[in-house]
């Protein structure tokens, strides 16, 4: 399972098939983490350094964490795809086709003035996040979702 927290400045990514609970975040920042809430991250409940801090000691790299930069990600399912914008303009997007076997993620794309800011990492996240919320298969095709998979 993969999710994605955003909260004001901070986005906070969960990979479940990585996590050994060790539990190094809950006794990091046990008000943002508490694996008996649903969900189980808050980030409103603790400062972004605690979070941040806390992250940083996942043994695992399960969590990670990136700014946000003010920078918005919206999942389009009418057109197949993500989106990300820096105000109203567009500066990134990941288009997937729907096939037999689930959603093939054939294409990652960020403006190069927003490279290296987790923007691409955020946009396949939003497609994994709403697949499996709707059980169905996602797919890499392209090398950067191909990459993210192999993390």
């Amino acid at each position: 399972m993969h999710r994605l927290y955003e909260q004001g400045d901070i986005v906070v990514f969960w990979n479940s098939e990585k996590c050994r609970h060790a539990k190094r975040c809950v006794h990091g920042s046990p008000q943002t983490f508490d694996p008996n809430r649903r969900p189980w991250i808050d980030l409103t409940k603790a400062p972004t350094p605690e979070i941040w801090q806390a992250i940083s000691a996942c043994p695992t790299g399960a969590l990670s964490c990136v700014y946000s930069h003010e920078i918005i990600v919206l999942f389009d399912e009418e057109h197949n795809r993500s989106l990300a914008f820096d105000k109203d303009v567009q500066i990134g997007k990941c288009d997937f086709r729907i096939t037999p076997a689930g959603w093939e993620i054939y294409h990652t794309e960020v403006l190069p003035d927003y490279g290296n800011k987790g923007i691409a990492k955020r946009l396949v996240y939003r497609i994994l996040e709403t697949a499996e919320k709707k059980c169905i298969n996602v797919i890499p095709i392209c090398s950067y979702a191909v990459s993210l998979f192999s993390e």
